[in-house]
């Protein structure tokens, strides 16, 4: 109980944090496994996750979710922003090759080369505005940018950010652009899982509970802190810390340990 209890609370740290943080959450969960095997991993737990993720994000946005009158524009752009991952990431999760980049030096390097990327973009003007300037081209042109995410190392969270960075969005209005559109990243992404899990007739437990409430803890945390950081420091932090776990992948890669 307490071990599964722990390994829990781990997986859902990584999973929240890493989620609304340009740092790449499958590379922190290779880094992971590559130490520790949980065994209370499941395709469940995994959902769980996500739903955690999922509740916070709407959770704290949701006085712009309810505001249609105000947001109604806001909301249609989302929408059509996350139709070229839905459509892409449904493409890749029906023929299965995204088991194929499932690959920790896929990860090494998709880590480090779109975290320099992501320091390039940072270093944009800022001249618009989400209310005034976020339009369906620059919302098309993020989500194309979007389909990034589905190789793994890429962060969902910073290829978004720096597509918004490019189009010269302030660093709090990306992030809230970047945050809206995992609404329907993380819905699709627990749609699928729930299919494979009713397909496989997995059993629910306690441990689906606990799952949701700690990843939604440790996401509401990191979204509510992440937009106050961004008010008043650059996103370079973010970038030297991926260059760290890049290169710590490539020397597991390059230079495993010989016992």
């Amino acid at each position: 109980m307490l071990q599964d209890f722990i390994e829990i609370l781990i997986l859902s740290m990584v999973q929240g944090i890493s989620e609304f943080l340009p740092i790449s959450s499958s590379a922190h969960l290779i880094l992971i496994s590559n130490f520790y095997d949980f065994s209370s991993s499941s395709l469940f737990i995994d959902i769980g996750l996500h739903l955690g993720s999922l509740f916070a994000i709407i959770y704290y946005f949701k006085k712009d979710l309810l505001n249609l009158r105000n947001n109604q524009k806001l909301l249609v752009l989302i929408l059509v922003g996350s139709i070229p991952l839905i459509i892409f990431g449904y493409i890749i999760y029906s023929i299965e090759i995204i088991n194929l980049l499932r690959n920790i030096e896929i990860i090494a390097w998709t880590t480090l080369f779109f975290g320099l990327v992501l320091f390039l973009s940072d270093k944009r003007d800022t001249d618009q505005n989400i209310s005034i300037n976020l339009n369906i081209k620059s919302i098309l042109f993020i989500g194309l940018f979007q389909i990034l995410a589905l190789i793994p190392g890429v962060s969902r969270a910073g290829i978004t950010l720096t597509a918004a960075r490019f189009l010269k969005f302030n660093r709090v209005d990306s992030s809230k652009i970047a945050f809206l559109l995992s609404i329907p990243a993380l819905a699709g992404a627990s749609f699928l899982g729930l299919q494979d899990a009713v397909q496989q007739s997995t059993e629910i437990n306690y441990l689906l509970l606990i799952a949701v409430t700690l990843s939604f803890i440790f996401s509401f945390i990191t979204v509510k802190y992440f937009i106050r950081y961004v008010r008043n420091f650059s996103l370079t932090v973010f970038v030297i810390y991926r260059i760290i776990i890049a290169l710590v992948l490539l020397l597991i890669i390059y230079f495993p340990h010989q016992g």
